[in-house]
């Protein structure tokens, strides 16, 4: 049913595929790379061109790497007054570029960023938008464009269409999706448009990264020791540093440990928090709720330390510890400190 007070659209008008390339500082985030291997065979699909959306000053000189990761299209808008990220004007801008160019499906990388805007122009556009899906695919039959998300905790999947409104809005979860090879040889059309800036009601003064320098962000980790509930406190995560210290990782954790104020939001795990797929991970007191496992399933290697030997994590585990966290810890850094210190294999 459609809403009374929303004019009817021909969805006939509206074709091609949209992805929003986020950028700081004329770096694109990785997150946005990652959606464009999967919009691409959207977009193959459909029979469609690929476009990237490109936002902010100076950022002329990055618009070809979008069409390098698999766009035929990139829309470029680079002025001196698009230099600060700004949601409220970011989204206006991406607002009047869809009612120009009318894409069928746009998609955002579920960052901050993203999912700030997402809901803005999804409602100046009168349409919908699913928020952190996990897949997409394109409904044979119909040609809508099928968005999957986890449910009621990750115990079932919701697919969702949006079969009356354009263009069809979805975030992406990062890290759930490969980024496609980068490619120099693809060609592609770079579209400059500029569109008169509003005058906005926020003004940003200054961005401050959240991270501590030198720390590695969990998203980009190969190895990640993750502390869960069994660590009791937050002075017990020193050992985790120093274990994720000795193998070249950093430190991840679960909900709870982030709920009781032991670890930040940005290093949270799951459903809830960011979705991380290193090479190993090691889970440390973390029960694995379905919502944690969610976050790190696509790990490549899962090593769980628990002292309950029915907890749900050791089912995803590649090798399993059962016993007291405060004893095989310590025991883990004495013997790789020996390891790295020459001492006996």
């Amino acid at each position: 049913m459609v809403c009374p007070e929303w004019p009817e659209i021909k969805l006939e008008e509206w074709r091609d595929v949209w992805v929003y390339i986020e950028q700081r500082g004329g770096v694109i985030k990785e997150a946005s790379l990652q959606i464009l291997g999967k919009a691409r065979e959207l977009a193959d699909k459909l029979g469609e061109e690929l476009a990237g959306v490109l936002i902010g000053h100076g950022v002329s000189r990055i618009a070809m790497e979008p069409i390098y990761y698999g766009a035929d299209k990139v829309y470029v808008l680079d002025h001196e007054s698009y230099a600060t990220y700004n949601p409220e004007l970011y989204s206006y801008l991406m607002v009047e570029l869809a009612k120009m160019y009318k894409p069928s499906i746009f998609l955002l990388a579920g960052t901050r960023a993203g999912r700030e805007m997402s809901s803005r122009i999804a409602v100046a556009l009168r349409t919908g938008v699913t928020a952190d899906c996990t897949d997409f695919d394109i409904d044979p039959e119909t040609g809508e464009l099928i968005q999957s998300r986890p449910a009621f905790g990750g115990k079932l999947f919701a697919h969702i269409k949006t079969p009356t409104r354009r263009p069809q809005m979805a975030t992406a979860r990062p890290n759930i999706f490969e980024v496609p090879p980068r490619d120099e040889t693809r060609t592609g059309e770079i579209v400059r448009v500029f569109i008169e800036p509003i005058k906005t009601k926020t003004r940003v003064l200054e961005f401050r990264p959240e991270r501590t320098e030198g720390e590695q962000p969990i998203e980009k980790a190969r190895i990640i020791v993750s502390g869960g509930r069994g660590l009791r406190g937050p002075d017990n995560f020193k050992m985790l540093w120093e274990l994720a210290e000795l193998l070249g990782g950093t430190v991840g954790a679960s909900r709870a440990a982030v709920d009781a104020g032991w670890m930040p939001r940005s290093r949270q795990v799951g459903q809830t928090g960011k979705t991380v797929r290193p090479y190993l991970y090691i889970a440390v007191g973390i029960s694995g709720a379905v919502q944690h496992i969610a976050g790190m399933k696509d790990s490549k290697y899962v090593i769980a330390i628990n002292k309950d030997r029915n907890a749900p994590i050791f089912k995803v585990a590649d090798y399993g510890v059962v016993g007291d966290l405060f004893k095989v810890v310590p025991a883990l850094i004495k013997r790789l400190k020996e390891l790295k210190g020459g001492g006996a294999g």
